[in-house]
């Protein structure tokens, strides 16, 4: 794992123990319709009916989505299992992992 990768795990770690991280694909969804959603995660090996559920419905919503490597990294920065999707509420965490992760 490289230093860059660590920086945004950790980051996002810091938000999750915040609580201003969703994830799981139906809330991500439901936060995104909201607009409560600012930034979100989708790994890159989510399937092709996820991967276009969650992205149409962040262009329709002009949410920004960044892919990551895969759901277990995504998952470990959380302190969960693997997940495939999440949603960071909270513009400060949200600025700052897009640019750790651009």
């Amino acid at each position: 794992m490289n230093q860059q990768q660590q920086k945004w795990m950790s980051l996002l770690g810091l938000a999750n123990r915040a609580r201003k991280v969703i994830s799981g694909e139906e809330l991500v969804v439901k936060e995104i319709r909201q607009q409560k959603a600012k930034l979100v995660l989708l790994s890159k090996d989510a399937s092709a009916n996820t991967m276009k559920k969650v992205s149409d419905k962040c262009k329709f919503y002009e949410t920004p989505f960044i892919l990551v490597e895969d759901r277990y990294l995504l998952g470990k920065a959380i302190g969960k299992e693997a997940r495939v999707v999440v949603a960071i509420s909270d513009a400060g965490f949200a600025a700052k992992l897009k640019t750790l992760l651009d």
